[in-house]
């Protein structure tokens, strides 16, 4: 009987392979909750058989600490945490069970995610494989195959992704009937998917028309609330697990959150290809096939934007070319590594749209993110005299508790600063 503990799981490890989809659950991390619930049905469809996990109990972070090296970015641990976490649950079949994971191919820890989960299943659960989505050409044995066909509906899945959760979190804190908003998202979501299961997502317009009419049908109180932005590295800016559900603390406190577009962060990497060109005089079809790409992206953010405009009842989502301008106030556009330039360009124009209150969203071990986020707080509040940033740790040490008096401490300040204009 081989020794598993002399195997080398860097060179022997379960490969992902295609015929694999009809026979392999796959399990995905709770990354994104707002967009995941539109994908994981995409893929259903798909023929895939996919599941959104969403275990995030202590026992997760616990879980991510016995497999991770505590010097490695939290992410990463709470990742790892929720497969292993999983997978021990007893509800899946670790023979035909495999986990998904995303790579940027920038320079992250993100992009070394990949090893740190085999290692870590290979010491409880060899058989299970780790499958890669990325669009770099990294782990090409055990890669998620993407057609143009399935990239297009998760481009649209993106932009309505975008639109819905924009929506609830500008409708959420008004309603006059508690649960109108919820219902409406129930709504928009089944107009979603039915426009995927009828051949008809790509008439973005029209849904998303859809999404902007149903929440502003939800009844609102006539009210002003303190307006917290959400900003930080991308796993802990969205993840429930990862901040600690920052978006329902910030509901209870009576706030509306503004957690910005994640098809920003899309447009942030082709953008930083493009400008790679730009900085290093690089050619090839990949950088005018990213322009292409980009224009093609931006031209319907924009268009988007005009519908939020002409409703009338929702402050628009940030338009990027606006956002890269931002950027240039603060950070050269070619700090690139992690979410760079592009925290303090939301920062920025949070502030001048209206949300001068920001949490700052931190994860221990990643540092090119504290060095864009926290790093430029001192020249945007010299910028915006009036922007209130909290910087806020997250890690495994860090109590929920803690997390959340440094929010509420931010919070007074804010009300006081609502309370002041109010008067006026």
């Amino acid at each position: 009987m081989e020794d598993k503990i002399t195997v080398d799981y860097r060179e022997n490890y379960p490969k992902w392979k295609d015929e694999y989809k009809s026979s392999y659950k796959i399990l995905i991390p709770d990354m994104l909750p707002w967009h995941f619930a539109i994908i994981e049905q995409l893929l259903k469809m798909e023929g895939y058989d996919v599941e959104v996990l969403k275990n995030d109990t202590r026992v997760v972070i616990d879980e991510g600490l016995k497999h991770v090296h505590n010097d490695t970015c939290y992410p990463c641990l709470c990742v790892v945490g929720q497969y292993i976490d999983a997978l021990k649950s007893g509800k899946y079949d670790p023979d035909h069970t495999a986990v998904l994971i995303s790579q940027s191919g920038g320079g992250c820890r993100a992009s070394n995610y990949v090893a740190l989960i085999r290692k870590a299943l290979h010491a409880e659960f060899p058989n299970v494989p780790v499958v890669s989505l990325n669009f770099s050409g990294l782990e090409k044995d055990s890669s998620f195959k993407i057609g143009l066909k399935l990239l297009l509906k998760l481009a649209y899945a993106i932009f309505y992704g975008d639109s819905i959760m924009w929506c609830y979190n500008q409708t959420k804190p008004y309603e006059k009937q508690e649960g109108a908003t919820d219902k409406a998202r129930a709504d928009v979501m089944s107009i979603v998917l039915d426009a995927y299961k009828n051949g008809g997502y790509k008439k973005y317009k029209r849904i998303n028309k859809a999404i902007i009419s149903r929440f502003a049908e939800v009844e609102r109180r006539d009210v002003k609330k303190v307006k917290v932005g959400i900003v930080g590295e991308i796993y802990v800016k969205y993840s429930y697990l990862g901040n600690n559900h920052l978006e329902d603390f910030l509901l209870s406190e009576d706030c509306e959150p503004v957690v910005p577009a994640l098809m920003d962060f899309v447009l942030y990497c082709i953008v930083n290809n493009i400008n790679d060109q730009r900085f290093y005089g690089r050619k090839g079809i990949f950088y005018t096939a990213n322009k292409i790409l980009y224009k093609i992206l931006h031209g319907m953010q924009k268009k988007i934007i005009a519908q939020f405009k002409k409703e009338g009842t929702f402050e628009p989502i940030h338009d990027f070319e606006h956002l890269r301008a931002c950027a240039d106030k603060v950070l050269n556009q070619g700090v690139k590594m992690g979410e760079g330039w592009l925290i303090p360009a939301e920062m920025a124009a949070l502030a001048e749209t209206g949300t001068e209150n920001i949490v700052c969203a931190q994860p221990f071990g990643c540092l090119p993110n504290h060095i864009a986020g926290k790093g430029a707080i001192r020249t945007l509040k010299n910028m915006y005299a009036d922007e209130n940033i909290v910087a806020v740790d997250y890690d495994p040490s860090a109590t929920k508790v803690n997390q959340e008096n440094r929010i509420k401490l931010m919070l007074a300040t804010a009300r006081e600063h609502l309370a002041a204009h109010s008067d006026k």
